[in-house]
């Protein structure tokens, strides 16, 4: 056989040797983190009163706890009205839990359960809400804080984000406690106050107990929900967010002399030098991997999608390149795969015809797991290399959370509810935003983020837009889903 004969053998004896094995591999290949609802022994459900509830959420709206940018902007008014109406309207749950305020207005409840050697659980939902766009309340079906019921919904700002959970939670505590519920293990509440700006209600709760040396058997706050018609397979998917990225935000700075802007300098000045900086950082960006909690996503929920994805999720040793493609076509799906940069703010002179002294950028990045915000600093610094800029943080970052386990059973709990009430498959993933759950590493190993919601993909967008609205259709499986929760994990 001649040279190139051999050479041809040895090409197809590779191309079916690789072939054999991304069969085998796909025919053996198993989703991760799949959790059998017959495998867990669930609560059953208790009648939901979802007219009663729906109403609840609308006077919940009602109350404008919103945390501005400027905190002398707030009203902290409203939050105290908020905290008498929910003793008010849930006088049972009141009745069997303590309750304490930190940080102002943060609240933490503690219903203690019979057996304290057990782990207590630890359920989140926070008061406040962002605030409505100045101009964009005329493009609102229902006046933002109104907490209209109509068409199906209860209408209005934090029906989703976060008042939905709060309310819904508080009805479920109501109801199993009116029903004589014990519980067996600690149930601890935990509502920080300043959620979407600072934080600094989580951030005192959580160091409250773990100054009484609590530690969780799991933590659940909001994140991710019900998918109707996730992107890989066009079919609903529970994702339990089993981490979320960190956040920090850059300050680059880059001095200047100043002066008549009639006379500028050969260099362009600082807005000049400000403007190739950012652009070198946000050009020298971290590439896509294939790895983490996002990547778990698609490989768990690959057996519900085409065989083709299974094909590349089997065998991601050789199609991972594919994969991070297919992900990368939205930003949303490459968020997923690494650390994002985004340039937000800038400052430079305070008048069109004066050089400015110095020329300020903000750069915010959500970092992945897998970073820190020490690897993130030391690769700006490398992209801007000799240019004239300072580089600092406008407040200490939030590091990445850990990934928590979908083999505990804390996770089998949380992923066969999700299944069970949901009747889709139920997979990890990646919060890329931020929640309070971030403080909380030090209270148990296990944080997930989830919100017992069916939305479409769509309908994300209403979430800090306009005409946020939560259907009575997840009012009632919210309730439901916290009832069985509860009734579940404490009492085991």
């Amino acid at each position: 056989m001649s040279w190139g004969g051999r050479v041809a053998l040895t090409a197809v004896g590779l191309v079916l040797g690789v072939a054999a094995v991304v069969a085998v591999r796909t025919a053996t290949f198993e989703a991760p983190a799949q959790a059998d609802p017959a495998s867990v022994r669930l609560a059953g459900s208790r009648p939901v009163d979802v007219a009663k509830a729906a109403d609840h959420l609308a006077q919940a709206v009602r109350f404008q706890t919103i945390s501005h940018q400027d905190q002398a902007e707030d009203q902290p008014a409203e939050w105290d009205k908020l905290h008498a109406w929910l003793q008010a309207t849930y006088p049972r749950a009141h009745k069997v839990m303590t309750r304490e305020v930190v940080a102002n207005h943060t609240l933490v409840y503690t219903w203690t359960g019979s057996n304290p050697a057990l782990p207590p659980i630890v359920l989140m939902a926070h008061q406040d809400v962002v605030p409505v766009t100045p101009g964009s309340e005329g493009q609102w079906t229902h006046p933002p804080f109104d907490g209209v019921i109509a068409e199906g919904a209860v209408w209005g700002r934090g029906s989703i984000d976060d008042k939905g959970s709060l309310v819904t939670l508080f009805e479920a505590l109501e109801t199993v406690a009116a029903g004589g519920f014990k519980p067996l293990r600690t149930v601890i509440i935990v509502s920080g106050h300043d959620e979407e700006v600072r934080g600094v209600g989580a951030r005192a709760a959580a160091t409250l107990l773990k100054s009484r040396g609590v530690k969780a058997q799991f933590v659940l706050d909001e994140g991710m929900a019900v998918v109707a018609d996730h992107p890989v397979t066009g079919k609903p998917a529970a994702i339990i967010g089993t981490a979320e990225k960190g956040y920090a935000t850059m300050k680059v700075v880059a001095p200047a002399t100043g002066g008549h802007s009639s006379a500028p300098p050969k260099d362009g000045g600082g807005v000049v030098t400000l403007a190739r900086a950012v652009e070198a950082i946000h050009d020298h960006g971290f590439p896509l991997r294939f790895q983490g909690p996002g990547a778990d996503m698609l490989k768990a929920i690959a057996p519900h999608a085409s065989p083709v994805v299974k094909v590349f999720a089997a065998n991601t040793w050789l199609f991972s390149p594919v994969l991070v493609a297919v992900m990368a076509k939205t930003p949303a799906g490459a968020a997923m795969l690494h650390t994002t940069i985004a340039p937000t703010m800038l400052k430079g002179s305070p008048k069109e015809n004066v050089l400015p002294q110095d020329a300020t950028a903000w750069i915010n990045y959500r970092i992945a797991p897998g970073d820190t915000s020490a690897t993130v600093m030391a690769r700006a610094k490398d992209a801007v290399g000799d240019l004239p800029v300072e580089l600092s943080w406008s407040k200490t970052p939030d590091e990445p959370s850990a990934v928590s386990s979908t083999s505990s059973e804390a996770w089998k709990i949380l992923a066969g509810l999700a299944g069970d009430e949901s009747e889709a498959p139920v997979v990890p993933g990646l919060v890329t935003a931020g929640t309070d759950s971030r403080y909380m590493g030090g209270v148990a190993s296990n944080v997930y983020r989830f919100q017992p919601l069916v939305l479409k993909v769509d309908d994300t967008k209403m979430i800090h837009g306009t005409n946020e609205r939560l259907t009575l259709a997840n009012v009632e499986r919210m309730v439901r889903f916290y009832q069985r929760l509860v009734e579940t994990a404490a009492s085991r």
